[in-house]
Order: C-alpha cells, then sequence, then structure tokens
C-alpha cells in the first residue's frame, strides 16, 4: 500500500492511496474461505463446495466486500501513519477507470481538528447572579393555584352575569348569515373575564340572565388561526343556560391536601423549590454565558470550514423555520438574509468555543460515565417506537459520531461545571427582571469577531453563542475517531 499526500493546507489534507491487485485479490481469498464452509449446493455435501464455484456464484458481492475491506484498511492506515484527528467523517472515492484484476487508487480527503495552545483556565473571573426568592412570591403562586381549583356553585334566579361569573352556554357561529366549521357548542363554560374566547365575546355577556338569548357581533384576529376566520366579522347566536358564581377558595391544609399533599407546609415549600430551582437555572445561564465570553475572547484559532458549515446549516433551517410563523414572511426572510454573515460568524465562534471546551475538558479529565451515557441513550430511545428502541440503541453503538453528538451536551456541562469550580466566582443579588434583562442583553449582543446587527428579541435564541444550545462539539472525540470510521453507516429507525 502507497501513500502519498497530496494537500496540506490549513487544516485540510488529501492523500493518494494506490491498493496493489494481489492485496484485494487476498481480501476476495478471505471471503471465500469464510462463506464456503457455510454454503449448500446440489450435489456437494455440506461445506464442500468448491472455492472456484463458490467464486462464480458470489464474485461481484465478494469483490465488493474486498474492496471496501481493503478502503477501509487504507483510511485506518491514513490516519495512523499522519496522526491525524478528522473533524468530519473523512471522503473517499476510487479512482476513475477501475477494474477487478488492476490496482485500485483511492483518493482520501479529510478536514483535521485544530491543534489548540493548552487553554489556560487560571485566573477566570465569574460575577452570580443570585435571585432570592420572596415569600411574597411564593404566596402569588399559592394564590393562582387557589385560582385554578376556584369552584362555581348556581346564582339566585334572576341574577345579571358579572365578571369572574361563569356562564353555561349554547352558541352558534355564522359568517354572513351561514354556519361555519368549529363554531358551534353546547353546554359551554365561560368564565368572563378570564379571556378564553376572542376579544369582545365574553364583555357582550355582561349582564345577560339565565335564560337570555342574544346575538353579538365579534371581529376575529387578524392573526387568528383559522385562515377563513381571520380578520373576518362574525355574529354568534347565545344562549344562556345557567348563571354561576364563584365560590371560596380557602387556602389551608385542606387545600392542600385535595391537591394531594399533607399541609399547607409541604405546598409552600414545593412551590418555593420550583421557583430556586428556576432562577438558578436562569442564573447558570448568565454565568455560562460569561464563561464563554471569556474563553472566545483569550482564544482564537482555525476551526475546520466543514464544521463550521454544519453548523451554520443547523441555524440556518432554525431561522427560517421560524420566520415562517411571523405575521410578514416575507420581510421576516429578507431579514434574516440581510444578516446571513452575522449568524456564519456566529457558527465560528460556536465551532470554536465546542472544541475549546472538549479540549479543555480532555486536558483536566473531565468524562462521561458509561452510566451516564446508558441514562442518555435510554433518555433519547423514548422518543422512538418501542419496537424501533433497540434499532435506536444499536444505531449509535456503531455510529460513533451520532453517539458523541448525543454526548456532547451532557460533557459539555461537566466541563462548564468543572470550570465554575476552579474559577473565582462574586455573588450578587439582583431581581428576577434585572437577571432576566441581563440574559436578554447576552442574547442581543453582537459577535466579537464581526460587528453585527442588535437581533430582535424573537431571534435571540439564534442569535446567541451559548456553545449548549448549538451542540457544536459535533466531531467525534478522539477516543472514538477509529470506531466511527470502522462502522458502516445505518439509518436510525424513523421516530414516533
Amino acid at each position: 500500500m502507497q501513500i502519498v499526500e497530496t494537500t496540506n493546507e490549513g487544516l485540510k489534507r488529501a492523500y493518494s492511496v494506490k491498493i496493489a491487485a494481489k492485496d484485494i485479490a487476498a481480501k476476495i481469498e478471505g471471503e471465500v474461505a469464510k462463506i464456503a464452509p457455510q454454503m449448500n449446493m446440489p450435489g456437494f455435501r455440506p461445506g464442500k463446495v468448491p472455492a472456484n464455484l463458490v467464486r462464480k456464484m458470489h464474485g461481484p458481492a465478494l469483490h465488493q466486500e474486498a474492496l471496501n475491506t481493503v478502503v477501509r484498511d487504507a483510511l485506518d492506515k491514513v490516519i495512523a501513519d499522519h496522526k491525524l484527528r478528522p473533524a468530519m467523517q473523512p471522503q473517499i472515492a476510487l479512482g476513475e477507470g477501475y477494474e477487478e484484476g488492476k490496482d485500485a487508487e483511492v483518493n482520501v480527503s479529510i478536514e483535521v481538528l485544530p491543534t489548540i495552545p493548552a487553554p489556560s483556565i487560571d485566573g477566570i473571573k465569574l460575577e452570580k447572579l443570585v435571585v432570592p426568592v420572596s415569600d411574597a412570591e411564593v404566596n402569588e403562586q399559592i394564590t393562582k393555584l387557589a385560582e385554578n381549583a376556584k369552584s362555581f356553585t348556581d346564582a339566585k334566579k334572576g341574577k345579571k352575569a358579572e365578571t369572574g361569573d361563569q356562564l353555561i352556554i349554547d352558541f352558534v357561529g355564522k359568517l354572513n348569515g351561514v354556519e361555519f366549521d368549529g363554531g358551534k357548542a353546547e353546554d359551554a363554560a365561560l368564565e368572563i373575564g378570564s379571556g378564553r374566547f376572542i376579544p369582545g365575546f365574553e364583555e357582550q355577556l355582561v349582564g345577560a340572565k339565565e335564560g337570555d338569548e342574544k346575538t353579538i357581533t365579534v371581529t376575529f384576529p387578524a392573526d387568528y388561526q383559522a385562515a377563513n376566520l381571520a380578520g373576518k366579522d362574525a355574529t354568534f347566536d347565545v344562549t344562556v343556560k345557567a348563571v354561576k358564581v364563584p365560590g371560596e377558595t380557602k387556602i389551608d391544609d385542606d387545600f392542600a391536601k385535595n391537591l394531594g399533599l399533607t399541609d399547607l407546609a409541604q405546598l409552600t415549600g414545593l412551590l418555593r423549590g420550583q421557583l430556586e430551582q428556576e432562577t438558578a437555572g436562569l442564573t447558570r445561564t448568565q454565568m455560562k454565558r460569561a464563561l464563554l465570553d471569556h474563553l472566545a475572547a483569550g482564544h482564537d484559532f482555525d476551526v475546520p470550514p466543514s464544521m463550521v458549515e454544519a453548523e451554520f446549516e443547523q441555524i440556518w433551517a432554525q431561522l427560517q423555520q421560524e420566520a415562517q410563523n411571523e405575521e410578514d414572511v416575507a420581510a421576516a426572510l429578507k431579514e434574516i438574509e440581510d444578516e446571513k454573515e452575522d449568524y456564519r460568524t456566529i457558527a465560528v465562534r460556536r465551532v470554536r468555543l465546542g472544541l475549546l471546551l472538549s479540549e479543555i475538558g480532555q486536558a483536566n479529565g473531565v468524562e462521561v460515565s458509561n452510566q451516564e451515557m446508558n441514562m442518555l441513550v435510554n433518555q433519547a430511545a423514548q422518543q422512538y417506537r418501542p419496537e424501533d428502541r433497540q434499532r435506536f440503541v444499536e444505531f449509535l453503538q456503531q455510529d460513533a459520531l451520532a453517539a458523541a453528538q448525543l454526548r456532547a451536551p451532557l460533557y459539555e456541562d461537566k466541563v462548564v461545571d468543572f470550570l465554575f469550580d476552579k474559577a473565582e466566582v462574586t455573588e450578587r443579588e439582583v431581581t428576577r427582571d434585572e437577571l432576566q434583562a441581563a440574559i436578554e442583553a447576552d442574547d442581543a449582543a453582537p459577535a466579537p469577531a464581526k460587528p453585527a446587527k442588535k437581533a430582535p428579541a424573537k431571534k435571540a435564541a439564534a442569535k446567541t453563542d451559548d456553545a449548549a444550545d448549538a451542540k457544536p462539539t459535533k466531531e467525534a472525540v478522539p477516543k472514538a475517531e477509529k470506531a466511527e470510521k470502522k462502522a458502516p453507516a445505518k439509518k436510525a429507525p424513523a421516530k414516533k
């Protein structure tokens, strides 16, 4: 096997590999020797079919399998001899004009991971914005629960409905005097003031009594989900069958017990814990972005173009999908098109941060345990039909790149936690609004490598360079690279 390097530019490598015809023939003979004992053919005892007949019957398939094997071996040798770390799946092409019985020429193109200088993790200073959970916030959550749990009882005969009362109604909706689909209901419960119905509907029923029949006129919102109704005027024939008044919901131990808890103290503790967990998540988001900014400012190195393109395509697909949900789709698409290069800059930054975090993790012994990986696989498998879950697990076992993509967000979080422990962290108490404003300011901030226009709020998620959002570490880590190259690509089972 002769290997000649044909390209060495930046992170791009290319090689020409010449494989002797005798090596391919030897592989074919090996395949024949492997399957001959398993063959049955009339006139021959089991396992005694002559090799020449095996070759005659299965020649093309045996040759193709042998060729695949020597090509994989050639790729492994290229990577091993040149100590390469592929960033993405290498591209392999058989030379033109190859015929069976002749030498084969294989062209290999590889993008390699950059050599990253040992990242400095000393002297990192971070500010942790902490939001204390007040008793008032907890009580507000309990009050909301009580409001949602309130019950209604029949009002006195002849009572006129007020805001907060509940009506039991039948109604028929019409456009230009003709009923439309989905505009009819019987015994519908409507709390006046809840905002559940389209604007103007509930307000026109204030003062209604049991037995009243009314025709009300409303205008559907311009962005109403049913296109045939959006922006249209409609009438509703309404029959009021009952008026009910809200009962008093006492916030006490009995209220908590009705929710399946022991007492009010347990309910209070659970709600406080939920609020603390929520604010802790926001605090972590703010700290992580500050950490990523610190790392990005201190490191600049070339990144594999193929990884950047894959990351950009992911960002671009998300933006285009979001644009389809806007009122003016054409304007939204033009807006993101105008900022296309800014998003490409974000892709470069995300990939660089992903590689940097991976390098820091490997240099400091950060690992995802087998138990943690098994939990990830099992969780991911739940999105498939039960009969497809085992196929999904086998797919991950044979496709190291797919497994690395699944593993990447957890690995990244573990590296971030490691850096948090190493950093000098100072705490500052802020309000929830101040913390949210700090996160939104980070979302809208331009990428430092190239000034970008400020993103509107609806696109903030796509503009952020939070590495976890983008799963930038798409490459198989070095431990998995060899397995990735040997494993044949298998199609993952279809999701539910």
